[in-house]
């Protein structure tokens, strides 16, 4: 790099700051792609290229010559591709940037009492549809996007209660068929159609919804709630595997396990043990 282009940059207080929001600026953006594309296929895509890259820049270090032209003529060719290979993500950025959410960091809801009432509130819908045995499926998102895979869904933005996820899921009711898909503590779609597990050792008995369930589970860090029409016995996918049957207080434990962080469960504790005072002081 030329040290009179580096000396020209620094030579005023002004320039400094300029070029260090210069830098800020490039770097969240790529922060926020990277964020956007993590746990995608996208992003397996993305490693690919970026040791592509490496191995590309090692070619042309050695001289090796017919490394290179042929690296030259697969840029060509990925440079037709990636849009057809990113347009999902591609599009997901453009929405985001089109509702302003790209600049703005998402979180799920914040402190215990917002975690435990929103526990409370699936709970309570999952094992009241259980015991109609009527067949849902709710997906609880953490930190993978899945937006290329619930497209299909109707956006609802709606806070989460028993009586909405009820209604939801009633039977002949518009969007009882597909999943619903709770994200940063709201429901964010209903009526999505999600992608069915091809694992040959999943049990043959498992109807559509259990299917869908795993399926998206493997493919995200998503929480997958399943109640079965024909038992209305409660399972949950994670991971790619699926827990069944069950009960109630299993099914809380495990979700303020795996969506109240620490200090959340901790500051819980302790109010409910030492009382609000106590609880602060502890706190502190």
């Amino acid at each position: 790099m030329d040290l009179s282009f580096l000396s020209g940059v620094f030579a005023s207080p002004f320039n400094i700051v300029k070029s260090l929001l210069d830098i800020a600026i490039v770097a969240y953006i790529f922060y926020q792609i990277l964020k956007l594309i993590k746990g995608t296929r996208a992003e397996q895509l993305l490693k690919g290229l970026v040791l592509l890259l490496i191995f590309s820049a090692l070619a042309r270090f050695l001289r090796l010559d017919v490394v290179n032209w042929l690296l030259s003529k697969l840029w060509l060719v990925f440079a037709i591709t990636l849009p057809i290979v990113f347009q999902p993500e591609l599009r997901r950025l453009l929405e985001q940037i089109g509702r302003g959410s790209f600049l703005t960091s998402s979180r799920f809801v914040s402190g215990a009492d917002e975690y435990r009432k929103l526990i409370d509130e699936i709970c309570n819908a999952v094992y009241s549809l259980g015991q109609m045995r009527t067949g849902a499926l709710i997906i609880i998102t953490r930190e993978t996007g899945i937006g290329e895979y619930i497209e299909s869904g109707v956006t609802l933005d709606a806070v989460v209660s028993k009586s909405l996820l009820m209604n939801i899921f009633f039977p002949n009711a518009p969007l009882h068929d597909g999943a619903v898909v709770i994200s940063e503590g709201r429901i964010y779609k209903a009526g999505c159609f999600l992608p069915l597990s091809d694992n040959p050792f999943v049990d043959k008995e498992l109807g559509t919804r259990h299917r869908a369930a795993l399926g998206i589970s493997e493919v995200s860090d998503v929480i997958a709630i399943v109640v079965s029409e024909e038992t209305g016995a409660v399972s949950v996918a994670r991971e790619g595997e699926l827990k069944r049957f069950l009960k109630q207080d299993d099914l809380r434990s495990l979700l303020e396990k795996e969506l109240v962080p620490r200090d959340s469960l901790k500051a819980a504790f302790y109010r409910g043990w030492l009382g609000e005072d106590d609880a602060k002081r502890q706190e502190r």
